[in-house]
């Protein structure tokens, strides 16, 4: 009798905790956040350019703190007591948010958030790369993605039954917020195990010219990718302001994230798991293609059938991505230096970022919502050129970082 075939992986239990940690920490951080423009806009007075500029500067933040949180994670050698200390600083500033009546101290919360985000995330995906069985990060990182948005589109929906039960009462709504962040630590100390360090591995500093020059040019290409992809996409705080100045009720605002999380949600894992098999230059094209259509939608109207297709299809894009680069910077960097390397890309994402986010403010101010749209999609335009561009790598490979040449 022929012996029965093995039993294929599975994601070991720690990145399930990893992704439900995620989804905790994002209900709390979406139930303010689809609210905050808004809210800064309504409440606060405060311009279109105001709000790209503090988006901008605050997801900067984050970004550039992934260099050297990365870094102290792969010199340290461990990673799980960063996560803890970027998700803690995220819960402590949830309550700023609800005391806030100056745009100074929603800035000082924003940026305690992002702080606290920065910190954590190059840690976290270093650490879902070195918990993933070999030849399964797409899948490792499409499941860590896809329970984040969930958390993404479950936060917006608590909002809107919030807003309408407290007759629009911001911060109410951002008290109880508070309650996931607290949850989402106690999962994190309590359901994550960091494998250990190898024992008698050297301690370097990673961020050294010698170490640098370890990060090849294949990963360098992932970064300069990653950029253009981010000047693509600015902050979806302009999706939510495109269709609420369209005639959205203020209380229904919210259901802008949830629709394009929802569909991020549902394609992340899938699709990445698909990216474990096929060719990640033609997924890239395809994520930019359908930004493109998203673009063009919303640069048409910001109501009606139209604009929630193509809210749909923004969150289509980022399912058929996000988790994509993460599992390419993870291929393409030394497993030593898998935190650095991280770092390193979300720094120039980050600085992508804030041009992007500021430049949608500025064209917003001086020609309408249609500029912004528009200007999005040259940027996607231009990222399917280089994409195109790009020598066929065909299947990606399996080995471990480690052992590729």
């Amino acid at each position: 009798m022929p012996p029965s075939p093995p039993h294929p992986p599975r994601l070991p239990a720690s990145i399930w905790a990893l992704g439900f940690v995620s989804l905790l920490m994002d209900i709390s951080s979406e139930m303010i956040h689809s609210l905050l423009p808004v809210f800064m806009v309504a409440a606060l007075g405060v311009s279109m350019l105001t709000v790209g500029i503090i988006e901008g500067i605050a997801e900067a933040t984050a970004q550039i703190l992934k260099v050297f949180s990365g870094a102290l994670s792969d010199w340290w050698g461990k990673r799980k007591p960063l996560a803890v200390f970027g998700y803690g600083l995220g819960a402590v500033s949830k309550p700023l948010f609800a005391i806030a009546t100056t745009v100074e101290l929603v800035v000082s919360a924003r940026l305690l958030d992002r702080i606290g985000k920065g910190i954590r995330g190059a840690p976290r995906d270093a650490l879902v790369a070195d918990l993933a069985p070999p030849g399964m990060r797409g899948a490792a990182f499409g499941l860590r993605q896809s329970l984040d948005t969930v958390g993404a589109f479950l936060g917006p929906l608590l909002a809107i039954g919030l807003m309408l039960l407290w007759a629009n009462d911001f911060r109410a709504v951002f008290w109880v917020a508070v309650l996931p962040a607290v949850l989402c630590m106690v999962l994190l100390v309590a359901g994550v195990r960091e494998p250990e360090r190898a024992p008698g591995a050297p301690r370097t500093n990673p961020i050294r010219r010698e170490n640098l020059r370890r990060l090849g040019p294949a990963y360098w290409a992932v970064v300069a990718l990653g950029a253009v992809f981010t000047l693509a996409r600015f902050s979806e705080a302009f999706l939510l302001l495109r269709l609420q100045q369209d005639g959205l009720p203020l209380a229904f605002t919210p259901l802008v994230l949830v629709l394009m999380n929802l569909v991020f949600a549902l394609g992340a894992y899938p699709l990445g798991k698909l990216s474990d098999r096929v060719s990640h230059r033609a997924l890239l094209a395809g994520g930019l293609v359908v930004l493109i259509a998203a673009d063009a939608l919303l640069a048409h109207s910001g109501r009606g059938a139209v604009a929630w297709l193509g809210v749909a299809l923004w969150g289509l894009h980022m399912a058929m991505t996000q988790g994509l680069l993460a599992t390419m910077v993870a291929d393409t960097a030394p497993e030593d230096l898998r935190g650095t390397a991280f770092g390193m890309f979300n720094l120039v994402s980050g600085v992508a970022l804030l041009l992007a986010s500021a430049l949608a403010g500025l064209l917003w101010d001086q020609w309408g919502a249609g500029a912004t749209f528009v200007a999005g999609m040259l940027f996607a335009g231009l990222a399917l050129v280089g994409v195109l561009l790009q020598p066929r790598r065909g299947t990606p490979a399996t080995k471990p970082p480690s052992q590729q040449g």
